[in-house]
Order: C-alpha cells, then sequence, then structure tokens
C-alpha cells in the first residue's frame, strides 16, 4: 500500500471501475495484443518484487481510456502518483481474473507515467494464492488504447529491499503468507514520478510466444483470463484506538488515536503495544524520518498470549482478550530498516489481521522520529442493510459482532479466517453467504463462492473441500452443503439459469457417493476427511471426524447425505430433469428408512452416531429433524431431550446454526434467545469477533464466520422472515419472539426490504409487516396464517 489509497480516490475508483458488458467483445475472440511481461532474468516462480513503468503523453486529456489489468501473484497500479487499482481478485489458472478499468480521470494532457508494482511470494505465498510465474499484464479495450499496451516497450526493476519473513513463533496450521523485510537504503527513490530517470532500467521481457490468451481461445495457456466480476475491495483510515504498554520511549498525550510525533533517542531499544480495541483486516500505515539503519519491527496477534503451543504438551492460552498483563505476543512479523532520510513512508504489500501490533525500535547513532502510525481497513465493501432492535444491548453486541466477524471474514472470496488461512471452506461460506442476504443484500460474493466451488469439482465427482487452493483438500461433507448452497441461492436470489449450469455438479457429488453405499443405501468407507464438526471434551471427536461403526457405516454421515439427495431432488424436479429428481427421491426414502432401522435406539429415544448405538451426538439427532427422519410430536420431543442430554457430544459454535434450525423446525423456536449462551460467552471473554471453536480460550482463531448464525436468525427465526419460493418471489413470516415485548427489524430483499415491528400492548400484539413492491406473502402466528400483500400490513393479535 501506498500513501495514494485515501480513501476519496478510492470512492472515485467504485465509480469508475468498468462493467464487463464494456469489454471490448473481439478481446475475448483472439489472443490480446499486450503480452505478459517480466523483468529479465529474474526467476519464474521464487519470491520476488518487481516494478514497472510506461510513459505515455497524449495531446489532449483523454475523455475515456479503458484498460485491462492483471498480475501473478498480484498488482498495485499507480498513475501519475495516485493510486489506481489493486488486484487480481483470487481465482485458478483456468479463470485468472483481471480488472478493468476505466483510467481517464488519472491521465493529464502531456507526459504520463503508468507504474506497478507487482509481486510474486514464491513458495511463502498464501495458500489461497494460485500461481503460474511472476508476470504482469495490461491491455488497451481498443487501438486507441493500446498504446499502454504491455510489451518489450515498459522498463523494469527488479527491487532488492525486500526480503520474505516467514513463521509465526509458535505451532499452528498458518497459511496466510510471510511477512516482510524491507531495506528502505534500497528503493529507489521517486521510480512512480514523471521526472524519474528509468535510463538504467531495462526493457521487459516477454512471457511465453504470444499475447495473453482470454479463457477458450487457445489450446494452451499459462493464464486462461476472464473479467473480474467483483466490486474493488473498500479501503479506509482507521485510527488505533491506544498504547496499553510501553517501554523506553515517552507516549505524547491523545497518541495514536490522534496524529503525534515520537521520538526514539539514538541507541535505544523502544516498544509499545498498539491496541486497535477490535478485530481488523488493514494495511498498516508507517510515516518516519531519520534514524539512519534503525530496526523497525512490527508483530501483529488476534490476542496475547497467556501460553502458546510453541513446544510438547503446551496449547492455546488467551484468556480475556482485552487484558494485557502478564502476556506475551507473537505472530506474523515484518521490519524495516530506515534509510534515514526524511519523510520515509512504509505499508505492507498485502493486508495483515490483527487487534494488537507490538512496534519495536532499534536506534543506531541516530534518533528516528515516528511521525505517524494508523491503518488502512480492507474488506469486500458490503454495506449493511439490516436493522434489528429488541431494546436489549446484549442482541445488540451479538449483532454488531456478528457483522464484524462477516467483514472481516470477506474480502476476494469469503474466508474461513483471515489471521491463519484465508481459504474459502463450503462449510464457512454456506452460513456467510447467508448472512450476506439477510445483513447487506449484495449476493455478488455468493455467486463468485459458488462458481468457484463447481469450478474446484474432480473427476471422482466431488467438489475441493475450498477453492481457490494451491493445495488440494477433499472433505466429501462439504460437497454435500454445497448443494445446500445452491438450493439457498435458488430460494433467496433465483436466477434459474445460474442455479441449472451448476446441477451436473450436484449429479457429480451424488455420484461420488452412491460408490460407497452399500444394498440398503448406507455408506462405508468414505475416502479423505469426512469432518462434521470440532467436538472438544471428554465426547471429543479428533479431527472433527464423527463416530465409525465397525463394518465403517456413521449415522452422520448417512444423515447428511440423506439431506443432500432431498435437496438434489427438489432442485431437479424444479430446474433439472424430472426422472433424476424421482431416482433422488427413491435413494433418499431408502435411505431414510436404513437410518431409523439402524440407528434409533427406542429405549433412549435417541438417534445413536453408529449401529452399536454406544455414541450420541446433538448432530446426529439435529440432522435427523432437518431429514424429516422423525416429525411432528415425536421430533418435538427429540428436540427436547437434544438440549437436556447433556451426555451428548455437542454442536460447536459452527453446527449450532443446524442445530438450532432443527429445534426451530420442532416448534421450540421461541427459546431461541437462550441458545445464545456461547455468543455471550466469546463477548465476556473480550472477543470481538467469533472464535473457531467453542473452547474460546483454547481457539487457535479468533475470527470465523462460520459463528455469525445469529445475524441469520435474528431475521429468519425471531422476526420469522423467511423466502417461501424461489427468488424469494413469495415471503413467509413466523416470528419466534419468546419473552420479549417489542422487537422491530429491516432486512433487504431483491425488490426491496422488508420492515417487521412486533409489539406488546395490554396482551395483543400490534404486528406492522411491510413488503416490498408486487412481493405477497404469509404471515403465521400461533398456527394461523393470514395474507400478506405488498405494502404495510398491520394485525392486532
Amino acid at each position: 500500500m501506498k500513501k495514494w489509497f485515501s480513501v476519496f480516490i478510492f470512492f472515485i475508483i467504485s465509480f469508475v471501475i468498468v462493467k464487463s458488458q464494456t469489454i471490448n467483445p473481439s478481446l475475448f475472440t483472439k489472443p490480446w495484443s499486450a503480452n505478459w511481461i517480466t523483468v529479465p532474468d529474474a526467476p519464474a516462480k521464487n519470491y520476488g518484487v518487481y516494478y514497472f513503468r510506461k510513459e505515455v503523453s497524449f495531446s489532449d486529456k483523454p475523455r475515456s481510456f479503458i484498460v485491462h489489468v492483471s498480475a501473478d501473484n498480484r498488482y498495485v497500479l499507480i498513475i501519475n502518483e495516485k493510486f489506481v487499482s489493486l488486484g487480481p481478485a483470487r481465482n485458478d489458472l483456468f479463470h485468472w481474473n483481471f480488472e478493468t478499468v476505466n483510467i481517464a480521470d488519472y491521465l493529464v494532457e502531456g507526459a504520463n507515467v503508468i507504474t506497478a508494482t507487482v509481486w510474486n511470494e514464491g513458495e511463502y505465498r498464501p495458500e489461497g494464492q494460485i500461481s503460474n510465474r511472476t508476470g504482469f499484464l495490461m491491455q488497451g479495450n481498443t487501438t486507441e488504447e493500446e498504446i499502454i499496451n504491455t510489451n518489450t516497450s515498459w522498463k523494469c526493476f527488479k527491487s532488492t529491499a525486500y526480503s520474505p519473513l516467514t513463521g509465526i513463533g509458535y505451532s499452528a496450521y498458518y497459511v496466510s503468507g510471510p511477512g516482510e523485510l524491507v531495506d528502505m537504503n534500497q528503493m529507489p527513490d521517486g521510480w512512480q514520478k514523471r521526472d524519474f530517470d528509468d535510463g538504467a532500467w531495462p526493457n521487459a521481457a516477454k512471457v511465453g510466444w504470444r499475447g495473453a490468451t482470454p479463457k477458450g481461445v487457445v489450446d494452451i495457456a499459462d493464464w486462461m483470463l476472464v473479467p473480474s466480476t467483483l466490486p474493488p475491495m473498500e479501503l479506509k483510515v482507521q485510527r488505533f484506538a491506544a498504547v496499553r504498554t510501553s517501554k523506553g520511549v515517552t507516549i505524547p498525550n491523545g497518541f495514536p488515536a490522534k496524529k503525534a510525533s515520537v521520538t526514539i533517542p539514538a541507541n535505544t531499544e523502544a516498544t509499545f503495544l498498539l491496541d486497535q480495541s477490535f478485530y481488523t483486516n488493514a494495511y498498516p500505515e508507517l510515516d518516519f524520518s531519520k534514524g539512519k539503519d534503525a530496526g523497525i519491527s512490527l508483530t501483529y496477534a488476534e490476542a496475547l498470549f497467556i501460553e502458546k503451543p510453541d513446544g510438547p504438551g503446551k496449547t492455546f492460552k488467551k484468556g480475556n482478550r482485552n487484558e494485557v498483563e502478564g502476556k506475551m505476543i507473537s505472530g506474523r512479523k515484518d521490519s524495516i530498516i530506515s534509510n534515514g532520510k526524511n519523510h520515509q513512508y512504509y505499508s505492507t504489500l498485502g493486508w495483515r489481521t490483527f487487534r494488537y501490533i507490538e512496534v519495536r525500535i532499534t536506534t543506531k547513532d541516530e534518533p528516528l522520529i515516528l511521525e505517524d502510525i494508523y491503518s488502512l481497513f480492507t474488506g469486500y465493501p458490503f454495506q449493511l442493510n439490516a436493522e434489528f432492535n429488541a431494546n436489549d444491548k446484549t442482541l445488540d453486541k451479538i449483532f454488531e459482532v456478528g457483522w464484524r466477524t462477516a467483514r472481516a471474514c470477506a474480502w476476494e472470496t469469503y474466508m474461513d479466517c483471515p489471521y491463519y488461512e484465508q481459504l474459502q471452506y463450503i462449510g464457512d461460506t454456506r452460513i456467510q453467504a447467508l448472512v450476506s442476504f439477510y445483513n447487506s443484500g449484495d449476493d455478488r460474493l455468493v455467486r463468485n463462492a459458488i462458481t468457484q466451488m463447481d469450478h474446484s469439482r474432480m473427476a471422482e465427482g466431488i467438489t475441493l473441500s475450498r477453492h481457490p487452493s494451491f493445495s488440494p483438500q477433499q472433505i466429501p461433507t462439504f460437497s454435500l452443503w454445497y448443494i445446500g448452497m445452491l438450493n439457498d441461492y435458488w430460494m433467496y436470489r433465483g436466477d434459474s439459469a445460474f442455479i441449472k449450469d451448476k446441477l451436473q455438479g450436484t449429479r457429480d457429488v451424488l455420484w461420488f457417493f452412491s460408490k460407497y453405499q452399500n444394498a440398503e443405501g448406507s455408506l462405508r468407507n468414505v475416502p479423505y476427511w469426512i469432518f462434521t464438526d470440532w467436538v472438544e471434551g471428554k465426547t471429543g471427536w479428533p479431527g472433527g471426524v464423527g463416530p465409525i461403526g465397525k463394518d465403517g457405516s456413521s449415522a452422520l454421515l448417512d444423515l447428511q447425505l440423506l439431506w443432500a439427495l432431498q435437496v438434489a431432488a427438489k432442485l431437479e424436479s424444479e430446474l433439472g430433469l424430472p426422472a433424476i429428481a424421482t431416482e433422488y427421491r427413491k435413494k433418499a426414502a431408502q435411505l431414510q428408512q436404513t437410518i431409523q432401522r439402524n440407528y434409533w435406539n427406542a429405549t433412549k429415544k435417541l438417534f445413536a452416531d453408529t449401529k452399536e448405538q454406544d455414541r450420541y451426538s446433538q448432530h446426529a439427532n439435529t440432522l435427523a429433524i432437518l431429514t424429516n427422519t422423525i416429525k411432528r410430536s415425536e421430533a418435538t420431543a427429540l428436540a427436547q431431550r437434544i438440549i437436556a442430554d447433556n451426555s451428548l457430544a455437542p454442536a460447536s459454535i459452527y453446527f449450532k446454526y443446524y442445530l438450532h434450525m432443527a429445534l426451530t423446525k420442532a416448534g421450540l423456536g421461541n427459546d431461541y434467545l437462550k441458545w445464545l449462551d456461547k455468543w455471550k460467552e466469546n463477548i465476556e471473554m473480550g472477543l470481538t469477533t467469533w472464535a473457531e471453536i467453542s473452547e474460546i480460550d483454547n481457539a487457535r482463531s479468533d475470527c470465523h464466520a462460520w459463528g455469525s448464525s445469529p445475524n441469520i436468525e435474528f431475521f429468519r427465526t425471531v422476526l420469522g422472515i423467511d423466502t417461501d419460493a424461489p427468488g424469494f418471489k413469495k415471503v413467509k413470516i413466523e416470528p419466534h419472539v419468546g419473552e420479549l415485548r417489542n422487537v422491530k427489524g429491516k432486512m433487504p430483499h431483491p425488490a426491496g426490504s422488508i420492515l417487521a415491528n412486533y409489539e406488546l400492548v395490554d396482551g395483543k400484539w400490534n404486528i406492522e409487516v411491510t413488503l416490498p413492491e408486487k412481493i405477497s406473502g404469509r404471515f403465521i402466528w400461533k398456527g394461523k396464517t393470514y395474507s400478506l400483500k405488498p405494502g404495510t400490513n398491520n394485525f392486532n393479535l
């Protein structure tokens, strides 16, 4: 990041980014006239940072000037010292994104300089960053704009200032990329200015023997180019809230919430701990002067540690996240060496995740002046278009934290967690997508996720568990939840062509599972990682894999397959082939009978996890209710036992999404607000986002949006608002207000907004529901159904 990333400039960018329909159609039919370029003799796949320059001149300022830009791994585009674009949005080599930008506002009459910083983090790159080799690409949209095409006329330079810093100081699954060691002495001064002399820089070298290639045009392509479907990511200045501890330095009043200079004397080691006060993803920004050869290190942490897993027998122990006394910091780190000049500036190439940053400055013979430190928040530009008000500050806080968690786990893809992995897993993404529908209404990242998961399918039939990811991982159960994602999109957004295009994927997934079904339809010995949920404690499931019977069967797997068959049958009957729908229903009916026969314990009146009936969980019984394997009053009784029986393996904060759906389906929805103890515990422990697992003190990640289900259920369960037809063309509202006496809310709908207001007055409920124009539905209250018309509906019940 650089200083050109002002909020104002980015606000303008969001309006000049060009939609894909303005792309010259001929660019999709043949190789481009622009080439991928690199620095001559630079390694193709190793870590490196590269600078590219092109000078162009115009007799008149262009009114429009559309270009298409991409890079491997990533680029930042600066024109005439102003930020223009960054990217490309993550994808795979078969669908490599290019960004389309109208750069006319950044061009001037006369001389112009177009510059790009391109970096490849090589073997250290994030797991979610697929790569072929280092390269940069810019293509003009028409013949007039091809003056800027990347080719050998561009100048280039391999930076010697950057080196990777690996590791986070403790043992954990961490795949989010390296830190940076940046020697400011090696930075080429002013290289993005028009008057910079690049005469000593070599001309760029072409990558490959022909121009860049859009997908489907040639038989062999290093990157199959497709237009990005996403908007630019949000960038917003944010200041740190406080310095929590300091040593060897005097902290001025008001710093860091307000800009102030901090002087570190010569031959001094100073440290101070910055607290953002909440969890964030951001580019740290530093302004500093003097301090020749001083070292500045930044260590980023979600929370401080009481104990970290850096040796045998040691585990995560974090305690209350607000507390810092007596704790240690460890994590991803960046380091800078000062060149001693005035007004140096540093920001990371990629964003960092943190609540806390420890700043450690070690000076030599000259004092260093830290003139400012702040950050630029980044994330997918979701807007909060929902409101929920129950006159309850705890519920307000749960809604706030859930939205922050959802935003922190959304960038160019959805992410399971931004600090450790940054990976788009299906299990997480299904819940995140529903949060997007209910809280924002923006479905572009959902479509992107569904499309990428469809592209990830293996020849064996299943999707990958996560995509994009350069290390393929298989969680077959997540492929079943992917079928649910398709149905969610169909019901909440419609677009039959989009979902029809994905039905072959559902068929392939179920074909994969059919190979492991016995004559009764029960699964046996399903390969790969058959994850269901993180269950800890005495009833724990190693690796998140539920109990498996002696013959290789599992109620958990059979029930998840049954659920997917039922959903797939619905999709096929509404959008696909009726014959396939009939076949799925037949298989589902057989499997349901097998489940009832093999796993139901008539004495305990519970579904067991295995045929041996020696292990029981909330999960199996939850799925039995959701699949209608048990119905009506029996389902209600089972739901009550799920809550009351403490011997059952418990659902984590993730699987509580399904548990709460089942309990509500069984008639217990009025108790929903009593089921939020785990979320309240997160808040009491000082978290500002939801922890990955229910064992909060021992959680690796402090931010997993699969825990944001209350941001769905405040609307779907409490206010009772749900889709009742594909595309949300009909609305069903069945409130579960519990002990509330006054609750209201608003949520986005494809045709506008839905508003609901329920108030108990003198023993009767004043109910007002407002639906968008042309949208009708039904209102269910205590078992009785009332019609809803477009516009405002009032009831006194």
